[in-house]
């Protein structure tokens, strides 16, 4: 089968494809044709071993490799069809069009994917093209898992710092539904991107400090690593609920202590991934409660692909296709 892979950590030109052995389903286990894979930030973080999270690093080194990778092969949230069943499976058949997360698996990036039918994998939204599906459980679930947890209500008021992302876009969507109005702080060129997708209000952070701003927010989301945490606590109101989307190791320190000694609700939980939040958001699209804003690059044009994700050039989501070929 054709794939991408990668044999040594570095910058995005280390990817390489590659032809390797079609997989076989153990026992639990489905074999699924992809067909798209969403290029995710942790994508380019796992090929180069950069992390903004620099305690995560060395955990995640011990997992995947010290001085090359052990999986060599990325991609994590996929879409495709099922064309294999190991014996004893029973959620999926022969044919099934399906969209999920292989979590640290990842191997999306090759042609045919082997995943334990347990995992987080649904049937894929009736009114989504693969590229559209590929690019949902990310930033959905990453993203309907913190407003759950944050309880938002109508007519709340919540700031999405670094709202331009892929958790980021879900996140305004999903807040709209719930609705509640919402206000996003990012790069200027991001501003017509999160406006098309519901934020009423847009801060540019390279011209103006959001902490300024006289409005008292119900809810900070916040998914900067290197964010000012009294800044975000500064515009949250008295029993507000503060959230962290890529906490630092001090970050996790503030927010226990914001949880012990405020009446505020501070949290780093991460999301779960679970089989009903995927489900919701398939009924969600299929809803037209959520668009999927992506550009589809070639699977031999992944190199480009994960340079506009790492250098935050991209508006919107950037998924590969395995179904096309670069002209």
């Amino acid at each position: 089968m054709r794939a991408v892979i990668y044999e040594e950590y570095g910058d995005a030109e280390v990817l390489r494809q590659a032809t390797l052995p079609r997989p076989s389903p153990s026992a639990g286990e489905i074999v699924v044709q992809v067909r798209a894979v969403e290029v995710t930030k942790s994508d380019t973080e796992l090929r180069s071993l950069r992390f903004p999270v620099k305690w995560f690093a060395w955990l995640l080194r011990l997992f995947l490799g010290l001085r090359r990778p052990k999986r060599q092969v990325l991609g994590s949230y996929f879409s495709g069809v099922v064309t294999e069943l190991g014996p004893g499976t029973s959620r999926f058949s022969k044919g099934d069009e399906v969209f999920g997360s292989s979590q640290l698996r990842m191997g999306a990036y090759g042609e045919y994917l082997v995943v334990p039918e347990a995992y987080t994998i649904a049937h894929k939204p009736r009114t989504a093209s693969f590229e559209e599906a590929a690019a949902v459980p990310l930033g959905g679930l990453n993203a309907l898992h913190f407003l759950r947890l944050a309880q938002v209500q109508r007519g709340q008021q919540i700031l999405i710092n670094g709202g331009g992302g892929s958790i980021g876009s879900f996140a305004i969507q999903i807040a709209r539904a719930m609705g509640a109005r919402v206000t996003v702080v990012d790069a200027p060129q991001k501003e017509a991107f999160v406006r098309s997708l519901g934020a009423e209000e847009f801060i540019d952070y390279s011209s103006e400090d959001f902490s300024r701003r006289s409005v008292v927010f119900d809810v900070v989301f916040d998914m900067v690593p290197g964010s000012d945490y009294s800044k975000c606590l500064g515009v949250l109101g008295p029993e507000g609920c503060y959230l962290s989307g890529n906490p630092t190791l001090w970050r996790m320190v503030q927010i226990i202590k914001t949880s012990i000694f405020s009446r505020r609700r501070a949290s780093f939980a991460f999301a779960r991934e679970s089989q009903a939040e995927l489900e919701e958001l398939s009924r969600l699209l299929d809803a037209g409660k959520l668009r999927v804003m992506r550009e589809v690059y070639a699977l031999d044009n992944v190199v480009r692909a994960h340079q506009m994700v790492e250098s935050e050039q991209r508006t919107g989501l950037i998924v590969l296709s395995h179904q096309q070929t670069s002209a």
